[in-house]
């Protein structure tokens, strides 16, 4: 696998023993074609579920209470282990901060600051179970390549529909706030809306069709309008739905994407005939 200079001096050749042993450390760490890369995903995988139920065994008083110190000695063991997993990741990929800015980057980090952050905040240990996401790499365990095209074919049309869908939120927007302050009017604190706020709340429960019923209109009046909002309501989630729906029906006809990841950044989700890397630039080595 070719490789440009890593942390090195100067004089170093791209041949040298430090750039061999990282490129070699790259395909066990982001592939999945080989035995050792397997074996890390198998064991990466392993260590996240049981890092997890670490996490909601200590939620459990009773747990907490009998396995404290075991409990403890576990989550520091496993953040440990995930720091130095981030810290090969970092060492592997030949642009570091690329990697550390995008979504994976960024889960990794998820998954060890918040034990450091254990110490200085009560209760921030339990923003570990983000370290779920990170099971998402299974997919290239399995090699589900099918799966793994149709979820970037998900972004794809989502990113391709968000301007439309973003209007659309802010017209319903509009309606919450009309809606909920109209209602503050007609109905006041008797009837529990003893704020616009609290108004805007009831409106957003209601035009979603959600209905928790903690608020309700007691006037005939705001019981119409809310008659109104409901039957809106069940439209206005239609209308997301088709636009995402159009969207997905055009990327999926003309989407073509391949997992491999990146040697230099760590991406996936490449055009099949991509030659080079569309977020750094960087040569694919699979590409002919």
């Amino acid at each position: 696998m070719a490789d440009r200079k890593p942390f090195k001096l100067k004089n170093h050749s791209e041949d040298s023993p430090a750039s061999a042993w990282r490129a070699a450390l790259n395909q066990i760490i982001f592939g999945a074609e080989t035995t050792a890369g397997k074996a890390f995903d198998i064991v990466l995988i392993i260590m996240i579920l049981l890092s997890i139920l670490t996490v909601m065994f200590d939620s459990i008083e009773a747990m907490r209470n009998q396995y404290e110190q075991q409990l403890y000695a576990a989550e520091w063991f496993f953040t440990a282990l995930f720091s130095f997993e981030y810290l090969l990741r970092l060492i592997c990929v030949r642009k570091l901060w690329l990697y550390a800015s995008s979504f994976f980057g960024f889960i990794d980090l998820l998954s060890i600051l918040p034990t450091f952050l254990g110490l200085l905040i009560p209760g921030g240990e339990y923003m570990l179970t983000l370290r779920i996401l990170r099971v998402l790499r299974i997919f290239r365990l399995l090699k589900l390549s099918e799966y793994v095209r149709e979820a970037n074919i998900l972004m794809v049309a989502l990113n391709n529909s968000f301007r439309k869908i973003a209007v659309f939120l802010f017209t319903v927007l509009m309606l919450v706030v009309v809606f909920g302050s109209l209602m503050y009017m007609i109905e006041g604190s008797e009837s529990g809306f003893t704020s616009i706020p609290t108004s805007l709340y009831w409106a957003i429960v209601t035009i979603t069709t959600v209905g928790y019923g903690d608020i309700s209109p007691q006037t005939p009046l705001g019981q119409f309008i809310a008659s109104v909002i409901m039957i809106m309501g069940y439209g206005i989630i239609a209308v997301p739905t088709g636009i995402y729906s159009a969207e997905l029906m055009k990327s999926h006809k003309s989407s073509k994407i391949d997992n491999e990841a990146c040697p230099n950044c760590g991406a996936t989700g490449h055009d099949f005939d991509a030659v080079y890397c569309k977020y750094c630039g960087q040569f694919l080595e699979g590409s002919d």
